[in-house]
């Protein structure tokens, strides 16, 4: 007799005597005889029990749901009739002889086979149970497989997996840092790192010539189905590679990934650069599985008397351009009023469009409220230009470029789901030539990525323009999410404090945070760069998963909480006593 698995029994295993463990997964009592469908991470069995066991039956007809047993018995050929094609093991049932139960079990909080009714805060709280459902069991082997081949992957490339510290100081990555007290300091504080991107690049200035690391990531910041406060990168840099060889090479272990755990050939990633991204579909982060382009057209609305068109028209700051949607004509006017609902979320102020029902009819065959205000050549030169068809509908965005990308850019992925436009599964790109230096709210520089960014231009050129210096950077992108983002790092101490400069760090700040930086740079740092891909992220792609949560074995909440262990919690006086920390309860009124 031997110990198996119970999702891997098959036909090869009838006549064998075998030992299962696992979970009551349903219990079923038919006529005197008791029907036990036990489960373990391979899959579920059919066990039956009968009264000629006696023992046995008695106990199995104690077992509910989710009890734990220990179970010997027999396999056997299941009846013609009660053969089950949905299961693996649907040919194939055990003959309980023997019954052990390792443990009783409560109620669930909810059924496994019906988590569907149960809410997310309930599946969270009560974690434990949510993983035992298979669904949760195969998307973290997956995420396991995909480990497993990427470090074998970057190690038969040379890489060495090395670890950087957790317990850092704060940098300036683009979100908030998790602090966290010194007691041997006090007043001081370490933070948890956004990121183990300065070290990495030390590694670089040491010798490493090739780094990775699967590694713990941390931000403070607002979540939302594709984002937790703490997270997993796959972390990649290297000496002595041009950006294209870097690409290269991370394509080349994604495709792998891609081929060998889920089957998909994603095939040679076309390159677009930002500009052309924004231009054509609205966003860096373009969904290539259809083809619904945006066109300018603000060059054919500058003299008309429409001050919606006319006004960005003339706005260098402004666009102005049309969505076709070949067979649009399907959409009922609520549908329009609702995508116009949906585009104010961007900052849209409306949604103006145009229905063309017969070309043949001229522009009598149009329909449209925004016609009257329009000359007829214009509209003809606007049809001409976006290639209208009959049963089309062309949407129009006209604001400030950013609020036209975004709205626009969002209506195109809507429509493409709503409607279900998708031409293929599968389809990436690379995006790069990024800005080095995008506008805060208050209108001073930041970096785009991060600080540590190597520019194109020159240092000098670079601070008499920041707004038009295009940076090194890269982004790999999978039917419209990002999955993965590096760019070549800033090597010279010149170049680097120059940045640090645009960025409106005083030279004291900058001796203060980044010191050390600029002293290693200065011992002789090799031209390096590298990317990250986010791992949970990636695996919520290859999964299907609709959010971060499913991919991730104890998340947090959308408001950064564990529903399971209670986290965060309060500390008591003592320990805040020994961090010399007061704290000061906010004021809710």
């Amino acid at each position: 007799m031997h110990r198996q698995y119970c999702g891997l029994l098959g036909d090869g295993d009838i006549g064998n005597e075998v030992e299962l463990c696992g979970w009551v997964h349903r219990r079923r009592d038919h006529g005197g005889v008791i029907f036990l469908d036990v489960r373990d991470h391979e899959g579920v069995i059919q066990v039956v029990f009968d009264p000629d066991t006696k023992t046995s039956f008695e106990l199995a007809d104690q077992v509910r749901n989710e009890y734990v047993l220990h179970i010997s018995g027999l396999v056997r050929a299941r009846d013609a009739a009660a053969v089950n094609p949905k299961m693996s093991t649907g040919l194939v049932e055990v003959l309980g002889k023997d019954l052990t139960i390792l443990n009783m079990a409560v109620t669930p909080a909810f059924q496994l086979d019906e988590y569907s009714s149960a809410g997310e805060d309930v599946r969270l709280k009560y974690r434990y149970l949510d993983l035992r459902r298979p669904e949760m069991q195969e998307k973290l082997r997956v995420r396991s497989q995909v480990t497993h081949e990427v470090r074998h992957f970057l190690s038969s490339k040379g890489f060495v997996d090395m670890e950087t510290p957790i317990l850092t100081r704060a940098t300036p990555e683009g979100a908030r840092d998790y602090l966290v007290p010194s007691r041997t300091q006090p007043g001081s504080f370490f933070a948890l790192p956004q990121s183990p991107q300065l070290f990495k690049q030390l590694l670089m200035m040491s010798g490493f010539d090739r780094y990775y690391q699967i590694a713990r990531c941390f931000r403070d910041e607002d979540l939302r189905a594709d984002r937790q406060p703490e997270f997993t990168q796959i972390d990649i840099e290297a000496s002595f590679l041009s950006e294209r060889e870097i690409m290269n090479l991370a394509e080349e272990m994604i495709r792998e990934l891609f081929g060998k755990i889920i089957g998909v050939d994603l095939g040679n990633l076309p390159e677009i650069t930002y500009k052309d991204a924004l231009l054509r579909y609205g966003s860096d982060r373009p969904d290539l599985r259809f083809d619904l382009p945006l066109v300018d057209i603000a060059d054919l609305l500058t003299e008309v008397d429409f001050k919606v068109f006319s006004g960005p028209a003339k706005d260098p700051g402004s666009r102005i351009a049309a969505l076709r949607l070949p067979g649009g004509g399907r959409l009922t006017r609520k549908n329009i009023d609702d995508y116009t609902k949906y585009v104010s979320i961007f900052g849209a102020r409306g949604l103006a469009y145009i229905r063309v029902n017969d070309l043949s009819q001229g522009l009598s065959g149009l329909q449209s409220p925004i016609l009257k205000f329009l000359p007829d050549d214009v509209v003809k030169e606007i049809l001409g230009r976006v290639g209208a068809q009959d049963n089309d509908v062309i949407f129009f965005g006209a604001d400030a470029v950013k609020i036209v990308n975004d709205s626009l850019g969002a209506l195109r992925s809507k429509l493409a789901e709503d409607l279900d436009l998708y031409e293929k599964d599968w389809a990436g790109c690379w995006v790069t030539d990024f800005p080095m230096f995008e506008r805060d709210g208050e209108g001073a520089w930041t970096s785009l990525h991060h600080p540590f960014t190597a520019p194109v231009a020159e240092a000098k050129a670079m601070e008499v323009d920041p707004g038009n210096t295009v940076s090194r950077a890269y982004d790999i992108v999978i039917n419209g999410r990002e999955i993965g983002g590096g760019s070549i790092r800033i090597h010279e101490p010149e170049v680097q404090s120059a940045v640090f400069r645009i960025l409106g760090l005083s030279d004291e700040e900058i001796s203060l945070k980044f010191g050390f930086l600029l002293d290693a740079l200065k011992s002789g740092a090799p031209p390096h760069g590298g990317i990250a891909f986010g791992l949970d992220r990636l695996i919520m792609i290859m999964t299907g998963a609709e959010s971060l949560r499913d991919v991730i074995a104890f998340p947090k909440t959308q408001t950064a909480t564990c529903l399971l262990t209670e986290a965060p919690g309060i500390a008591d006086s003592e320990q805040l006593n020994e961090l010399n920390i007061s704290v000061r309860t906010p004021d809710l009124n």
